[in-house]
Formats: structure tokens, C-alpha cells, sequence
């Protein structure tokens, strides 16, 4: 398979503080591991709010998942706003796009509070027609859309022709975009002092529960709250039946994008996103020359793509097709957590523990909104948004018929852990820069070759829910099938619901 570089065009175009790793026991009010959007924002509110704060991150800061977004900022969700409507009354509706207003108005308070550069513009979003054929229902429902927004206070407008895709389509205004890791930088410089803290390479071990108490390594940060943003948030302190049940409620699916440069002005400076299932989405920035377009697309759940080379192939082939001059620079892919009923899940899953998760392709606003409403909870604060998105919700039966077939085919693919091993390659047969689950000794064997001809064994059985992993030869990584975990291709885990890597298998 061919390599790519997949570092995504914001790893390539920023940089971000590092921080030291914890080399003490600490005390503060409020823990929160995971250093992506929603834990970033939400220490930053934290400590403005004048509460000590530690925020650790089991890598780099910046994350796995928010380093791999295409940072679209708007209030439109996946879920129609007629679904939404339909499901939980339009009262709800409105307030699920409220969330993401919110959101993004904090996020333009924030920068310009701290004076933050990282390229915030407020721009239109247009929701049109992923097909040039069109059918009198299809556009009435497009119609009836941008009504139900007006009706519900938002500005929206059905347009027959979408500017730049020619199709027919809903303009929103007051959408807008913005540079993640620049923002993440400035908030991150923040943080550090007068009881705040940064700890990079900080693995959590365990959260102790009599005294809560964060566990990393040989040291301790006790506090009184603790905020689970790991976008798939780790156990904590639940008991393991709760927790194993919670993450079967979250459906990993992995997105792919595509960066690259194109003509002054031929197209327009705003987000766009279609009817197709999987969508496409697209976002064109200002450059100086010249300007920058992200399309992404080509969903699949987690681990289950065999041919991953092609979801970017594909996504090139369309981009050409809509832009034939534009000269692809950057290709990545990101986790997507869709929930049951389509709602992120936010709110306490046991005393003092606050988890942020299911925030579907609204990263940016759902994961700002997430730590929004952390500080509310911490203070036990009424919040607007709390009952809607409560882990508990008892509104989640109306998503049942999703939940069991997103959860259908876990008992098969855990079955493959007994099943014989479908390659009998010697592991000679692996080159460099590759991996396969291939049988040594009697055993399935996850097998890594490094660049320089290192061998790398390694149990195939995720330690979350025991499925085979998949190598994925684009991104270099074994990806799990089931639940979405993800590991690099040495072992260490990279994303959730695993806490662990796999395990280590010495050569005879």
C-alpha cells in the first residue's frame, strides 16, 4: 500500500507548548485529563473562573482527535433540524442549535479577550444537494429546513443554486472557522500558574474514588471534581459493567480529509456540506496567493475499511472533479462518536465525574459547549443544555433501533479472536513500513516492521471488548473493529474506548 504523509494540515501549519510530565503529588479543585478542545476550554474556564486546575494529556497536547479535525465552527447538526424536531419537539430542536451558537460565540469571546490570531472569520454555511439531479421532494425538503430555522430564530435561506456548487441548497448565516491549534496554543500559554498546570506524557493509570484522587505513574493530583475529555471518555471511576455499557452507546467512525491549494477566489470563503450519507464537507480559507480548500468525506466505522488508500482516492477524485486545478498537499483522517439518538452525550456519569463525548461532525462546538457546562456542574449551576444531553436521558429508548444495529456485528468479529488466522505468510513476508495479524508459533500475532527493519509482536486482541484489530496500511496504525480503539503501530494505544496498548509478544 502506498505511504501518505497524514499529518494533518493544522500539524504542519502550528505549533504547540510542550509541558513537563507530572514529577509530583498535587492538589487542586478540578482534574481534567484529555487535552483536546474540550478539556483545553475547558481548564481555561476553570482557572478564569478562579478554581485550580490540572489538565493532563497522555500524549502531546492538542489530542488525537482535535489535531485531526477539519474544524468546522456551526450550529448545524448532523441530525436534521426537522428530525430533531420530530424526536424531541422543536423546543428541544432549538435548543440543540442554541448549543452550538453558544459555543461559538464563546469561542469569539475568548479570542478576543486574549487577542488570540488563529484566522476566527464568521462566515455562511451551505447545507445543499450532494447529487446534480434533482427531485421535486428533495428540494422541498431542503424548503421546509430552511422555514423550520426561521420559524425556530435562526437565519437561514433556501437558495436554487448554492454558491459555487451550483445546486440547490440553504444558506445559514453566522457560521464560522477558525485555526484549532493556534487557538488551543494561545489558551494552553495560559493555563500554567497561579494554580494552574500542564502535564504532557502524563498516562493515567486510575482514578482513585474514596479520595478522588487522579493516579499517573507514581504520583497523585487529588481534587474534588474530575472531567473525563478523552473524547471517548476513559472508566474512571465507574464500575466496569456501567462503563463497558456506556461506550456501546458511542459508534466510532472514521473521516477522511484532503488539503489543498487552489486558484485566488474560485470559490467562495465558507463551509459547505451535502445530503449524501456519508456527507461531504468542504471549507475554503484566504490565503496570501493563493487559497486553501479542506474537503473531507468517506465515513466508515473504525477499523472495518480494508482498503483505507482508497477512501483518499476517492476523495480526491471528487475534489478534482468540483476543483480540477487544486494541488492536493495533506491527507488525514479523524474520529467521528455518533450516539443512539444523534445527541452528544455531556453531563455526570458518576458523583463528580463529568464526561464530554458523542459529539458527532460538531467537534469544535459540541466540545467547547462540553466545557461550557463542566464549570455549570462543578458549581452546580442550572444549565440550558444539561436535561437534553444528560448521559441518563431517558429520551435515548428513541434511538434504540440504531444502538442495536450499530452493535450488530460485534459477537461476529469477537468470534475471529477463536477463528483461525485467514494468512500463513512467514513473517519474513512483512516488509518495512508494514504490519499484518499473521499466525507465529500457534498464535495470531499482530506484526510490525519498522522502517529500519525492527520487528514489532503484539497480541492482535484489543484489550477493550477482546475483537482482532486491523493494520491499516495508509495510516500506519491497528485499528479496532468493534469500538473504534486505535493504536500505533508499535502498540501504544493512540485513542479510546482502550485504556491500554496492545500486548507485547517476545520473539522466539
Amino acid at each position: 500500500m502506498a505511504t501518505l504523509n497524514t499529518n494533518s494540515y493544522w500539524i504542519d501549519s502550528a505549533s504547540l507548548p510542550q509541558f513537563p510530565g507530572l514529577k509530583r503529588n498535587l492538589e487542586v479543585d478540578v482534574a481534567i485529563i484529555g487535552a483536546g478542545i474540550t478539556g483545553v476550554t475547558a481548564a481555561y474556564l476553570f482557572k478564569k473562573a478562579g478554581y485550580r486546575v490540572a489538565l493532563v494529556e497522555r500524549g502531546r497536547c492538542g489530542g488525537f482527535d482535535t489535531t485531526n479535525t477539519t474544524a468546522h465552527l456551526t450550529c448545524v447538526t448532523d441530525v436534521r433540524l426537522s428530525d430533531l424536531a420530530s424526536k424531541f419537539g422543536k423546543k428541544a430542536a432549538r435548543n440543540v442549535w442554541e448549543g452550538g451558537m453558544a459555543a461559538i460565540n464563546q469561542i469569539e469571546a475568548i479570542i478576543a479577550e486574549e487577542q488570540i490570531k488563529c484566522d476566527f472569520v464568521r462566515i455562511p454555511g451551505y447545507y445543499h444537494l450532494g447529487q446534480p439531479a434533482k427531485s421535486p421532494k428533495e428540494t422541498a425538503l431542503l424548503q421546509r429546513e430552511a422555514a423550520l430555522a426561521n420559524e425556530l430564530g435562526f437565519s437561514a435561506e433556501y437558495r436554487e443554486s448554492v454558491a459555487f456548487m451550483n445546486l440547490p441548497g440553504i444558506e445559514f448565516a453566522g457560521q464560522a472557522k477558525f485555526h484549532p491549534l493556534k487557538y488551543l496554543a494561545a489558551l494552553l500559554k495560559t493555563i500554567p500558574g497561579n494554580g494552574g498546570h500542564v502535564f504532557e506524557k502524563a498516562e493515567v493509570n486510575e482514578i482513585e474514588s474514596e479520595v478522588l484522587a487522579v493516579k499517573i505513574g507514581d504520583y497523585k493530583i487529588r481534587c474534588s471534581y474530575v472531567m473525563l475529555a478523552t473524547h471517548n471518555p476513559l472508566m474512571g471511576k465507574s464500575n466496569l459493567i456501567s462503563a463497558a455499557l456506556f461506550q456501546t452507546k458511542l459508534f466510532l467512525y472514521t473521516s477522511y480529509a484532503i488539503g489543498a491549494r487552489i486558484p485566488k477566489a474560485r470559490a467562495p470563503e465558507a463551509s459547505f456540506w451535502d445530503t449524501d450519507n456519508p456527507y461531504h464537507y468542504l471549507r475554503v480559507d484566504r490565503q496570501r496567493g493563493f487559497d486553501y480548500a479542506i474537503f473531507g468525506g468517506e465515513d466508515h466505522k473504525t477499523g472495518q475499511q480494508e482498503n483505507t488508500l482508497q477512501s483518499y482516492q476517492q476523495l480526491e477524485k471528487a475534489l478534482l472533479k468540483r476543483i480540477p486545478e487544486a494541488k492536493i498537499e495533506h491527507h488525514w483522517s479523524g474520529q467521528v462518536i455518533e450516539t443512539p439518538d444523534g445527541l452528544p452525550f455531556i453531563g455526570e456519569t458518576a458523583k463528580s465525574q463529568f464526561v464530554a463525548t458523542g459529539f458527532g461532525g460538531n467537534g469544535m462546538t459540541f466540545g467547547t459547549l462540553g466545557a461550557m457546562m463542566a464549570v455549570d456542574s462543578f458549581l452546580q449551576k442550572a444549565n440550558p443544555w444539561a436535561k437534553l444531553f444528560d448521559v441518563r436521558r431517558k429520551h435515548l429508548l428513541l434511538g434504540t433501533g440504531k444502538y442495536f444495529k450499530e452493535n450488530k456485528d460485534y459477537p461476529v468479529l469477537v468470534l475471529k479472536k477463536w477463528l483461525k488466522v485467514e494468512k500463513h505468510e512467514p513473517i519474513s513476508k512483512i516488509k518495512r513500513d508494514e504490519g499484518d495479524v499473521l499466525e507465529y508459533h500457534g498464535q495470531k500475532v499482530a506484526v510490525f516492521r519498522d522502517k529500519h527493519g525492527k520487528l514489532f509482536l503484539h497480541s492482535p486482541v484489543c484489550p477493550h471488548m477482546q475483537c482482532i484489530v486491523r493494520w491499516n496500511g495508509t495510516e500506519k496504525t491497528w485499528d479496532c473493529p468493534c469500538h473504534g480503539s486505535r493504536f500505533a503501530a508499535t502498540g501504544a494505544v493512540l485513542s479510546g474506548p482502550a485504556e491500554t496498548g496492545l500486548e507485547r509478544i517476545e520473539g522466539k
